[in-house]
């Protein structure tokens, strides 16, 4: 018989609390029932944490009942917050909320804060608002993160003339109906093969392991509210050498969606974890994190890394299959993502960048930041400001919620605003309607210290959810 392999995982998995109980176990089962299968020690675990009174005259067993009873009477260790709010740069601050400027607040209280921005496309979210920017010491913030991991726009710049989009509409919008599939649910029958799908974490990590076939089903595909795909031109006005492109116009592929179910199972799954571990007061809860050098730090930050790869293998799925669809290779790819956390260095230190909703900007980093369906997308280069965080806005923002925009904006209006801008729409819905975003131009114009725009994109035929 093996040896018994139990590791901390494995009892959070049957339900045991984030508390000294989990390394008390562990060691009891290690040291006397080594001999014992993986299978039955957890039938003894569960047995013990289901009625622990039961067990706690056992010489052995006891220590771990002890423990369980201690932790379930342990009155709640909550971590307080810093009194004075850290002073962060705020851009565009007439075209933020009230809600952000207070989520941003409440983040800059953090004892593991070290730094933050936020940006002008700023919105309120859960835990910190999309559209910001925090630094931390050694831990990381899933809800800082954000939901859809990984979340990326990804740009193929085609050498075809810009009048390309209009002579071949039809064409083309038969090209995004058959090549891209959107929606919350939205599978493919039969999965596509990509190295993504062999990562060691999906056999590591026990949440990716339950994930790995509907990621694999879901592979290639996007989601629902603002996901989309579109044709239009984009404007090169001068050569640059970063961007590597003559001036001039050209199609191109625009998309932006991101991790899926996979990135959702997981932020909700470590989000909850940081949550039992880390428990702050009132509405900061949602920022509770992960230490960097616990086990459970260390699980979320791969999980996270793979759910970044893969939102990058579905950009790169959907853009070879539409481009193999009219038979040309893109002279082009810019690609960027957000929702996300990287290891950086700040005043000679390294510290745990969330941007949430914002855009890498370091010095000549290259970046798309769309508009709406029918305002222009740019191409930037940052600039690579302190301030800031090296970030930019990823969007126009929102300036009104689904459920405002469903209410107050009519289909009419919507098809007017289109018809204005030459726009076709494939699906989409009002809650996505161009008058529910800020205006891009005054976003763009709020963080001309944080990045060099050297392209536009117009959109002309766009693709969401129905």
């Amino acid at each position: 018989m093996g040896k018994l392999q139990l590791k901390g995982k494995d009892l959070r998995k049957l339900g045991y609390p984030e508390d000294k109980v989990i390394g008390v176990a562990i060691d009891v089962m290690h040291r006397f029932h080594k001999h014992t299968s993986d299978g039955e020690a957890k039938k003894i675990l569960t047995r013990i944490l289901s009625y622990p009174d039961g067990y706690i005259d056992d010489a052995v067993l006891g220590k771990i009942a002890a423990c369980l009873i201690d932790q379930k009477n342990k009155p709640s260790q909550e971590i307080n917050l810093n009194r004075d709010i850290k002073e962060y740069a705020i851009y565009g601050a007439e075209h933020i909320e009230t809600g952000a400027l207070s989520q941003m607040e409440t983040a800059m209280q953090l004892p593991v804060t070290m730094a933050g921005a936020l940006m002008p496309d700023a919105h309120q979210g859960y835990g910190l608002p999309i559209g910001g920017v925090l630094a931390t010491e050694n831990t990381v913030i899933p809800y800082g993160v954000g939901v859809d991991i990984g979340c990326r726009m990804c740009l193929s710049v085609f050498e075809l003339p810009p009048d390309f989009s209009g002579e071949n509409t039809s064409r083309l919008k038969n090209i995004l109906q058959r090549e891209t599939l959107f929606g919350a649910g939205g599978e493919f029958k039969n999965p596509m093969d990509d190295e993504i799908l062999e990562r060691k974490e999906f056999r590591e990590i026990p949440i990716l392991r339950s994930l790995h076939a509907k990621a694999g089903r879901q592979l290639g595909t996007s989601g629902s509210g603002n996901h989309f795909a579109e044709f239009g031109t984009v404007e090169v006005p001068a050569f640059d050498d970063h961007l590597n492109m003559l001036a001039g116009k050209y199609l191109a592929l625009l998309s932006h969606s991101g991790s899926r179910g996979l990135g959702a199972n997981v932020a909700g799954y470590y989000t909850k974890v940081a949550m039992e571990k880390c428990q702050l007061p009132g509405l900061s809860r949602h920022l509770a994190w992960l230490n960097m050098n616990s086990e459970e730090g260390q699980e979320y930050w791969q999980a996270m890394s793979l759910c970044g790869d893969y939102a990058s293998a579905c950009h790169h799925h959907i853009h070879a299959k539409v481009a193999k669809s009219f038979g040309v290779q893109p002279m082009r790819v810019v690609e960027n993502h957000h929702n996300f956390a990287w290891k950086e260095n700040h005043e000679g230190k390294e510290v745990i960048v969330h941007r949430k909703g914002a855009t890498p900007a370091g010095k000549d980093v290259l970046g798309i930041i769309p508009g709406s369906m029918t305002d222009p997308g740019f191409i930037v280069k940052g600039k690579g400001d302190p301030a800031s965080l090296n970030s930019a806005a990823h969007g126009a923002g929102r300036r009104m919620s689904r459920s405002a925009a469903k209410k107050s904006l009519t289909q009419s209006q919507l098809n007017e605003v289109l018809k204005k801008h030459n726009i076709s729409l494939m699906g989409g819905g009002l809650d996505e309607a161009p008058m529910a975003y800020k205006n891009i131009q005054e976003v763009m114009q709020s963080q001309q210290n944080l990045i060099d725009i050297i392209g536009i994109f117009h959109p002309r035929i766009v693709r969401m959810d129905s």
